[in-house]
This record gives C-alpha cells, sequence and structure tokens, in this order.
C-alpha cells in the first residue's frame, strides 16, 4: 500500500511539474505573438506612412508637371496671340494702301464731280435769263421778234437778270459752308450727335469739296468725345463701342483722304484711341506708319515719343 501511495504522488507529481512546464510555454508563445502583432502593426503604420508620403510625392509631381505644360500652352498663345495681333496690323496697313492706291487711281472719274456740284451756278445771268422768256413766247416767234420787241422788252429784262441771282439761294441747295459750320457749332456746343449727323450730311452732298476730309475727321473726334460722355456717366459698355466707331472713322480719313491735310492727325488720334482700346500692336503700326509717310507733318515727334513709350513696356 504503501508503496502504491508512494507511486500515485510521484504521478501526480510529475503532471503538476508538466503543467507548470506547460503554463510557461504558454505564456512565453503569448509574449512571442504579442510581440509579433506588435512588429506588425509598426510595419503597417510605416507603409500607410510610407505610400502616404509616396502619394504626395507623386501628387507634387503630377501638380508640377500641369503647371509646367499649362505655363508652356500659355506661352505658346502668347507667341500666337501676338503673331495674329502682328499679322492683323499688317493686313490693316496693308489695306489702307490699297484703298489709299484705290484712291488716287480713282480721282479721275471723280472729277466731273466738281463740275456737277455747282448746279446752282449755271443759272448765272444771261443763261436763265433766256429760257425763262423763251417758255413765255413760242421759239418761231421769238426770233423775227428781236427788231420790233428789243426796244419794249429790255425794260423787264433789267428786272429779272437779278432775279434769278435772288432766287438761287432760296431755291438751290444749302450752301457747303453753312452745313459744315452749322456741324462744327454743334460740336462746340457739346451736341456731338448732331454734329456727326451735320458733318455726314456735308460728306453726302459734297463728297469733293476742300473741307470734305475735315468733316471726316470730325466725325471721329465726335465719336471720341461721346465716349467721353458715356465714361463720365458710367455706360461704360457704350465706350467700348464708341471708341470703335471712332478708330473707324479716322481710318476713313486716310483711306479717302490720303493727301488731306487732316491724314496726319487723323492717323496720331487713331493711334490713341487704339491705346484706349488696349490693342498696343495695332497703334504702334498706325503710329509707324505716320512717322513713315509724314515725317513733317506735326504730329510726328509726338507719334515718335509715343512708340518709344509703348516700346518701353
Amino acid at each position: 500500500m504503501t508503496l502504491r501511495l508512494l507511486g500515485v504522488a510521484l504521478v501526480l507529481g510529475g503532471c503538476a511539474a508538466g503543467a507548470d512546464v506547460a503554463g510557461l510555454a504558454t505564456q512565453e508563445e503569448a509574449l512571442r505573438l504579442r510581440s509579433d502583432v506588435t512588429a506588425l502593426q509598426r510595419s503597417v503604420l510605416q507603409a500607410r506612412t510610407q505610400t502616404e508620403a509616396l502619394s504626395v510625392e507623386r501628387a507634387r509631381e503630377q501638380s508640377a508637371q500641369v503647371d509646367r505644360q499649362t505655363q508652356t500652352l500659355s506661352q505658346r498663345i502668347d507667341r500666337l496671340t501676338a503673331t495674329l495681333t502682328a499679322l492683323t496690323s499688317r493686313v490693316d496697313e496693308l489695306s489702307v494702301r490699297v484703298e489709299t492706291l484705290g484712291h488716287q487711281a480713282r480721282p479721275a472719274p471723280p472729277r466731273p464731280f466738281p463740275p456737277a456740284a455747282p448746279p446752282p451756278a449755271p443759272p448765272p445771268p444771261a443763261l436763265s435769263a433766256t429760257p425763262r422768256p423763251s417758255p413765255a413766247a413760242p421759239a418761231a416767234p421769238a426770233r423775227p421778234a428781236p427788231a420790233t420787241a428789243a426796244p419794249a422788252s429790255p425794260p423787264p429784262r433789267p428786272t429779272a437778270i437779278p432775279a434769278p441771282s435772288v432766287a438761287r439761294p432760296a431755291t438751290g441747295a444749302p450752301q457747303p459752308q453753312d452745313i459744315y459750320q452749322a456741324a462744327y457749332i454743334d460740336f462746340s456746343k457739346g451736341s456731338y450727335t448732331l454734329a456727326i449727323d451735320g458733318f455726314r450730311e456735308f460728306l453726302r452732298r459734297y463728297p469733293e469739296h476742300p473741307q470734305a476730309n475735315s468733316a471726316q475727321y470730325w466725325i471721329g473726334e465726335g465719336h471720341v468725345a461721346l465716349a467721353q460722355q458715356y465714361a463720365n456717366t458710367g455706360q461704360a459698355d457704350r465706350v467700348t463701342e464708341a471708341l470703335q466707331r471712332a478708330v473707324q472713322e479716322f481710318r476713313k480719313v486716310v483711306a479717302n483722304y490720303p493727301r488731306g491735310d487732316r491724314t496726319p492727325t487723323a492717323l496720331y488720334k487713331e493711334a490713341l484711341t487704339l491705346i484706349e482700346l488696349k490693342q498696343t500692336a495695332l497703334a504702334q503700326a498706325r503710329l509707324q506708319y505716320l512717322v513713315d509717310n509724314f515725317p513733317q507733318a506735326e504730329e510726328t515727334p509726338l507719334a515718335r515719343e509715343r512708340l518709344a513709350a509703348l516700346r518701353q513696356r
């Protein structure tokens, strides 16, 4: 019995020792697992940090590449715009030259207009006196009558001669100077729309008059003055339109009256108006055209100064 009890005790002791050993092994494995999990968590965090850093770098590189591409495209657009502006100014200059040459080649046909303009002049003294009596007396008797009727008719004839000279201004069109002066008075009073209409009427009636180029010039000045009025009254949307009309009217002075005394002034004022419209390249072209073609004009020194200032910008 004693031996059996000892055997059982030994067995129980061995089991207890085994259990202690197993318990220690389990704790070590748990600690190892915990350390492994911690290491994995750290590696995951490191991987996330690296991934985020890579994504940020890639985003920066992509944005920098997009910026570079955008800058390149904008530079190309600027170059194309400058080329287009230069071509436009060249086309405008060539069109002005073509119009100038066409106008210089046209003077021969227009010359008939000056004789046609003085239709009031044909009815002077002797010519207008003969047609009036001829309808009153038949054409056949008029020739035999001079011997007998001449003594009786002279008294009425002298009175009939002044009559046409008095009736001429009443029945004929208004005198050119009257229309021009009325339009200029409207301009000086600030009635720019009326002035523009008056100068247009003057050009319609007397396109070959010596003051026609001045009338065309004042139409351009009228639109510039209207633009100033619109700016003062806060009508900004109408300012640009008025300035563009002014450019067109100034250009007509150069095209229609290339040798007129107002042509250099019109070129200079056109350039100033183009500067107001932010069309600097075209303004430089017009100023250069003025300097090259009108070296003796009063506006030429001013044009040179403007060119120098524009090129320094």
